[in-house]
């Protein structure tokens, strides 16, 4: 008896809805339609060969690209449309709609065949990349000759361009952010992208070309870490301000009373001192251009007491206002940039207020190239002790030669010869991904360097500035495009003695804001075991965090207490006065009394001594 043939499953958006006899026919037919306009060009389709099922999906929040349709191994985007869409007459739409491009998702891209370029399309090829630096996305096609980077670099590159900082937007000045990183001197970079002028990301630049020599000094520059001019950070080199916005508001409470800005009177609860309030001005607002350091009061607010009448020492009922007043964030300093008053929609009073403060590049501060270069800056030396070229050209980076083949970023080299070719002859470089062949690319450059004087592979003879002699080895240099990170020392140094502590575990706080401590967690106590380092574990796990002394029962094993009155510690428990004073880590405390909580009796025996 012959075989029924297997008929294949439809899915619309992953519901079964049917069979058919021939899912490839069927895919197919979906696809002619849809190219024609009949069938919606949101909805896509893909056959399954090996489960035999088509899924048809026309739902949200598909991740879709376009691309070029191919028939018969020729690409419909014709010479003639080309020429009609040059000269403005049809646009991308009218492409859509006569299926010359259609968008397909993740699935349906596994049916499709994609050519690069129009010069690779074979008998087998159903689409053509429109462009094919298409396939990288926003952040990095703003990247240059990405296609000579490792892949690992790209998702790298595009993090650090969103942290970089630069002019995010031309009127910074009437903004209020929370936080705001403005460059002092960005600039466009020499080499940059179809996207990148495209977008007009030139209004927006977001780091300066530095001039870079690939070498070590002294052993500063080791692993990640930069070596950058003195001379060059004192003429502005990555220097950017930063912004920090204060807010705050007269709230109404229920019973009819408000906040008021105004300076807190000595007599409020939690009144910090009267050189906290001596830049404040008489309505309680600091003004304008004022120096301000950790501790200085912005925003002068007393509020009403969380319950009404509070009791005072004599038994009277009496309502005591709190300070409730915006300080400047712990480790920060600066000057207040600009202040402004407005109302809410509550019609109630409302302050903001900005403080900036400069940040020149320090050692700790970050910087990134936009090929995942990133490095944090080791010393800052000046620019006499810097190497420096025949011509006099003393660089403004230093980058450890290990930083490229180890990190397989041939790009940075590309755009470091091509910045540097198009410095010398004003010749814009593009470096717009899969543009041009890489062998061409390079020898373009190298030709144009040695009708420069230059070596066409971008090296050079540099002199130690220390010594004056020169280098043995030629150094390779170039520029650079390289971007400040918002990752500074200044903005994340946090210093501890002694300070708060919280409630309930009596341990230290956590957060700079706070004034915590650093976490010193269980992998840094298993070093500690591992040296065997007793008496430092207990420093750090006992003495520096929640030590506790307590009173144990020697007859019950109990908890006690001291009874300061009759002088004698006190077993609640059996009655006993012969407690022993112990010494332990006060979230053990706290594990028995939740033990207790659950009804279960822990009892401590202790060994004598």
């Amino acid at each position: 008896m012959a075989k029924r043939p297997v008929k294949c499953s439809v899915y619309l958006d992953g519901r079964l809805i049917g069979t058919v006899a021939d899912g490839a026919a069927f895919a197919s037919e979906i696809r002619k339609n849809r190219r024609a306009g009949v069938v919606s060009g949101e909805v896509n389709v893909s056959f399954l060969k090996k489960l035999n099922e088509v899924h048809v999906n026309a739902d949200r929040g598909r991740a879709r690209r376009p691309y070029i349709v191919v028939e018969n191994g020729a690409s419909r985007y014709t010479q003639e449309l080309k020429d009609k869409v040059k000269g403005k007459e049809i646009d991308f739409n009218y492409l859509l709609r006569k299926g010359v491009i259609e968008y397909l998702d993740a699935e349906e891209e596994e049916n499709a065949r994609v050519a690069l370029t129009e010069d690779r399309i074979e008998n087998s090829t159903t689409h053509l990349e429109i462009d094919p630096a298409a396939m990288f996305g926003l952040t990095m096609s703003l990247s240059v000759f990405p296609e000579y980077n490792s892949v690992g670099k790209h998702a790298l590159a595009s993090n650090f361009v969103k942290q970089s900082q630069g002019l995010y937007s031309i009127n910074f000045n009437n903004r209020y952010d929370a936080r705001a990183f403005v460059m002092f001197y960005p600039q466009i970079p020499i080499v940059n992208s179809t996207a990148y002028r495209t977008l007009n990301m030139g209004r927006h630049p977001s780091g300066q070309n530095f001039v870079v020599a690939v070498t070590t000094y002294y052993g500063y520059n080791m692993k990640d870490a930069l070596v950058i001019n003195k001379a060059a950070v004192d003429r502005g080199l990555g220097r950017s301000v930063f912004y920090r916005s204060y807010h705050d508001e007269e709230r109404r409470y229920p019973g009819g009373q408000q906040d008021h800005f105004k300076i807190p009177p000595a007599t409020t609860d939690g009144y910090k001192g009267e050189h906290a309030y001596s830049k404040l001005n008489e309505d309680g607002i600091i003004e304008p251009e004022f120096e301000v350091k950790e501790g200085d009061v912005l925003i002068g607010k007393v509020s009403p007491p969380r319950f009404l009448e509070e009791q005072t020492s004599f038994g009277v009922g009496e309502e005591k206002n709190r300070d409730n007043s915006v300080m400047l964030r712990s480790g920060e300093y600066g000057v207040i940039d600009s202040v402004v008053m407005s109302e809410t929609t509550g019609a109630t009073r409302m302050t903001k207020v900005r403080v900036r403060g400069i940040k020149v590049p320090e050692v700790g501060d970050k910087f990134s190239s936009r090929h995942g270069q990133k490095g944090v800056v080791a010393l800052i030396v000046n620019q006499e002790d810097m190497p420096f070229t025949n011509s006099g050209i003393v660089p403004d980076l230093l980058l450890n030669p290990h930083s490229l083949p180890g990190r397989m970023t041939l790009g940075d080299m590309m755009e470091m010869i091509g910045a540097k070719s198009s410095a010398l002859s004003g010749i814009k470089v593009d470096g717009t991904a899969f543009s041009a062949n890489g062998k061409d690319r390079a020898d373009s450059y190298g030709t144009i360097l040695e009708q420069h004087g230059f070596n066409r592979f971008g090296n050079e003879t540099l002199y130690d500035g220390r010594t004056g002699k020169a280098f043995k080895a030629q150094i390779f240099t170039g520029i650079v495009y390289y971007n400040r990170l918002h990752h500074m020392v200044s903005l994340k140094l946090q210093v501890r003695s002694r300070g708060p502590v919280q409630i309930l575990t009596h341990q230290p706080t956590e957060g700079k804001p706070r004034k915590g401590g650093l976490r010193f967690g269980e992998m840094e106590r298993d070093a500690l075991v591992g040296h065997g380092a007793s008496l430092l574990l207990k420093e750090r796990m006992l003495d520096q965090s929640d030590k506790a002394d307590i009173w144990i029962c020697k007859r019950c094993g109990d908890i006690g207490y001291f009874d300061f009155i009759k002088n004698t510690p006190v077993c609640p428990s059996c009655g006993e006065h012969t407690l022993e004073r112990v010494e332990i880590s006060y979230a053990f405390k706290l594990l028995l009394d939740e033990i207790k909580s659950m009804h279960i009796l822990p009892k401590i025996s202790l060994k004598s001594e």
